[in-house]
């Protein structure tokens, strides 16, 4: 039995231990938010946020995550994500829109703990997060239109 808290709910999960967290949340759990895109950790479409940081689900098996933290893109509502959630409608820097889910986990990692980021912080924080429509520059620019709304000065 694996035990751990998603979105604020405590679970006990009855299942292989090496199975991966995006399973469990996607299959078991019907949290549909989170997107499997490469399985290989290297996208970032199945970024969520454990104990705070962001992680990537597809590549997590469910015993590393005993006893954590886990927010998806369906639980998240912190006042980074709400800034991050209107500076990516304003700024529409959604295309296709399938690995906004983990870009805006990543985005809202950042800004929890850095109010003021560079370009460098955005561009380092967001590595991991591939976005086939290429939008990177309007992914950038509502990082930084967030990081005003809470206060920084990017």
């Amino acid at each position: 039995m694996i035990s751990l808290t998603i979105n604020g709910k405590k679970r006990k999960l009855d299942m292989d231990p090496s199975t991966p967290l995006l399973w469990v949340l996607r299959d078991k759990l019907h949290m549909t938010g989170t997107k499997l895109g490469c399985g290989m950790a290297l996208c970032g479409a199945c970024t969520v946020h454990m104990n705070g940081s962001p992680v990537r689900s597809c590549s997590l098996p469910i015993s590393a995550a005993e006893g954590a933290k886990i927010e998806t893109i369906e639980g998240i509502n912190s006042p980074a994500f709400q800034a991050v959630q209107q500076a990516w409608r304003e700024l529409d820097v959604v295309q296709c829109g399938y690995c906004q889910s983990g870009q805006i986990m990543s985005a809202t990692a950042l800004l929890q703990t850095n109010k003021n980021p560079t370009d460098a912080d955005i561009d380092t924080a967001m590595s991991g997060n591939l976005c086939r429509c290429a939008t990177y520059h309007r992914i950038r620019g509502a990082i930084h239109q967030a990081a005003d709304k809470l206060g920084g000065k990017a």
